[in-house]
């Protein structure tokens, strides 16, 4: 399943890259190019806008909660999102891109000395760079989107937003 998020959704794209899922979003792009872009690559447009919404054609979503777990519960309830999230952590929150294992000498001088020395795994995203490894929120984030998707189990590896 994949996703095109309008200007307002910028944090439920970044939770949804982090379930996995395909997610588009650029806050600067215009709302006449959304819909376009949903349908020329068959994906669920996801907005708080009305008009929006109303002109895009079936494959949107309108969005009325405010609060992140409110909107991820939302799309769920429209969406059989559990069922296709299978690849958590496999997409860069930032950006979007592909994240592939790297090995420690490749990323350890772009990461904090001890996070160097002590992470066990490292990916990298595949199309701007930046590198993650599992932190100890990650428990935390598998939680809640364990508990939002209606998932089981643990969701993959990690991610951190304490990179650099």
């Amino acid at each position: 399943m994949r996703f095109l998020c309008d200007v307002m959704l910028g944090r439920l794209a970044r939770w949804l890259r982090l379930a996995g899922f395909d997610t588009l979003y650029d806050a600067a792009a215009a709302d006449a190019n959304l819909a376009t872009t949903a349908r020329a690559e068959g994906r669920w447009l996801l907005t708080r806008d009305r008009r929006l919404a109303s002109g895009a054609g079936p494959r949107v979503v309108l969005v009325r909660a405010v609060s992140l777990a409110d909107q991820l519960a939302e799309v769920g309830e429209r969406l059989p999102l559990a069922a296709a999230a299978n690849r958590s952590f496999s997409r860069c929150p930032r950006c979007n891109g592909l994240l592939k294992a790297a090995a420690r000498e490749t990323v350890s001088r772009r990461v904090p000395p001890y996070v160097a020395a002590h992470a066990p795994e490292f990916r990298l995203c595949q199309d701007c760079g930046q590198v993650y490894w599992p932190g100890t929120h990650v428990p935390r984030i598998e939680r809640r989107l364990a508990a939002i998707l209606g998932g089981g189990g643990p969701l993959g590896g990690g991610e951190d937003e304490g990179h650099r």
